[in-house]
C-alpha cells in the first residue's frame, strides 16, 4: 500500500466485513458459542486475511502485473484456495465440538455439519476473499496509475511551458538589444533611456513573470514599457494608439501572453506612420478579456531569422487556457490583425 488512499480502502473493507459478520452472528438462529466465535475470528480470520494479502501482494504483482503469466496465476489461486480449505477443515476437525456443532436457539437441538460440507463452504469463502482482493488491487492500481499519469502530464506540461518561456525571454531580449545597439551605433541621446526601460522590462520578466498568474494591470504596464522602449528607436517616436477599457486591477492573467502580439506588430509592421498607427485595444471585465492589435504591413521590416513569438504564445494558450480562448489572425494585403479573447 503506497498511499493513504489505499490504506483507507483496506480499512473500510475490513470494518465493513466485521460488521457483516457481527450482524450475521446476532441474527443467526443457530447460535454459535463464544468459543466458536473466538476460533473463527482468530484462526479463520488469520487464514482469510492471509488469502487476501497473498493474492494482493504476491500473486497479482508477480504473476499478473510483471510477468503476465495468467495460466500460472490461475493454477496458483486454485492451489491457494484448496490448501486453505484443507487447513480450515483440519482446524474444524480439531475443534469439531465448537466449529462443526451448532445449537438451534428455538428448538435447542444440536446441528452437526459434515466436514466435506464445511470444506466446500471454506472453498467458497476463500474464493470470495480472492475476488475482493483482486477487485481492490485492480481499483487501487488503476487510480494509482491515473494519479501518476496526471502527475506526469502535469510535469510534462510544466517542462514544456518552461521551455516555451525560455524561448520567449531570449527572443525578446535579442530583439531589444538589437534596438539599443542601433541607438548606440547612432550615438543617440535616447540610448540611456532605452537601457533604463529595458532594465524595467527585464525585472518584470525575471522576477514577477515567474509566478503562474499576475495581475492584468502589471502585464499592461509591461506592454506599455515595451512600447516606450520601441518609441525610442524612432526620431519622431512610434505611432501607437493604445486604448484600455474595463477592470484591469485584479484580473489574473498568465504573464507574457500579450507581449508577443505587440512585438510582432513592431517587428513586421510600420510603426512610424501617424496616419496609420499600430492600434491596440484591450477591454476587460470579470469574465472576458478582449485584446486586438492591428498594424500596417511592411515588406522592408522582415526578420530573416524568423520568429518564435506567435507560435510560442499560441502553444502556451493551448496549455494554459484549454478551450478558454479564441485567437483570430487576419493577414490581409495591407494589414495584419491579431484578435484574442480569453476566459479569465
Amino acid at each position: 500500500m503506497k498511499n493513504k488512499g489505499s490504506v483507507v480502502i483496506h480499512l473500510i473493507f475490513w470494518l465493513f466485513l466485521i460488521m457483516i459478520c457481527v450482524f450475521a452472528v446476532i441474527n443467526n438462529e443457530e447460535k454459535p458459542s463464544w468459543h466458536h466465535i473466538l476460533v473463527s475470528f482468530g484462526y479463520y480470520g488469520l487464514i482469510n486475511v492471509s488469502i487476501f494479502y497473498i493474492n494482493y501482494f504476491l500473486l497479482m504483482p508477480q504473476l499478473v502485473k510483471e510477468r503476465k503469466r495468467y495460466g500460472l496465476y490461475v493454477l496458483s489461486l486454485i492451489a491457494l484456495i484448496v490448501f486453505m480449505g484443507v487447513l480450515k477443515s483440519m482446524i474444524a476437525l480439531l475443534y469439531s465440538d465448537v466449529i462443526l456443532t451448532y445449537v438451534n436457539s428455538r428448538t435447542g437441538a444440536k446441528i452437526y455439519t459434515e466436514v466435506t460440507q464445511y470444506f466446500f463452504r471454506s472453498i467458497f469463502i476463500s474464493g470470495f476473499f480472492i475476488v475482493i482482493s483482486s477487485l481492490i488491487k485492480f481499483s487501487v492500481d488503476w487510480f494509482g496509475n491515473e494519479r501518476v499519469q496526471r502527475q506526469l502530464e502535469s510535469e510534462k506540461k510544466d517542462m514544456e511551458l518552461q521551455f516555451l518561456k525560455s524561448q520567449l525571454n531570449p527572443h525578446f531580449l535579442f530583439n531589444s538589444l538589437n534596438n539599443i545597439y542601433s541607438l548606440a551605433y547612432q550615438k543617440s541621446d535616447k540610448t540611456a533611456d532605452a537601457v533604463l526601460k529595458l532594465s524595467e522590462i527585464m525585472r518584470y520578466m525575471i522576477y514577477e513573470s515567474n509566478d503562474s498568474w499576475v495581475a492584468l494591470s502589471k502585464e499592461i504596464e509591461y506592454v506599455k514599457s515595451y512600447i516606450e522602449l520601441q518609441k525610442l528607436r524612432f526620431r519622431d517616436g512610434a505611432a501607437v494608439e493604445l486604448i484600455i477599457k474595463g477592470d484591469i486591477d485584479d484580473q489574473p492573467i498568465v504573464p507574457l501572453i500579450l507581449i508577443s502580439f505587440v512585438e510582432n506588430a513592431f517587428k513586421h509592421g510600420v510603426a512610424n506612420d501617424p496616419k496609420d498607427p499600430i492600434k491596440i485595444n484591450l477591454i476587460a471585465n470579470q469574465k472576458i478579456l478582449h485584446f486586438s492589435i492591428t498594424n500596417k504591413k511592411s515588406n522592408a521590416n522582415k526578420d530573416e531569422m524568423g520568429g518564435v513569438g506567435l507560435s510560442n504564445v499560441e502553444r502556451r494558450l493551448q496549455l494554459l487556457y484549454p478551450e478558454r480562448y479564441k485567437l483570430n489572425i487576419v493577414n490581409s494585403a495591407t494589414h495584419y490583425t491579431s484578435e484574442l479573447m480569453l476566459d479569465i
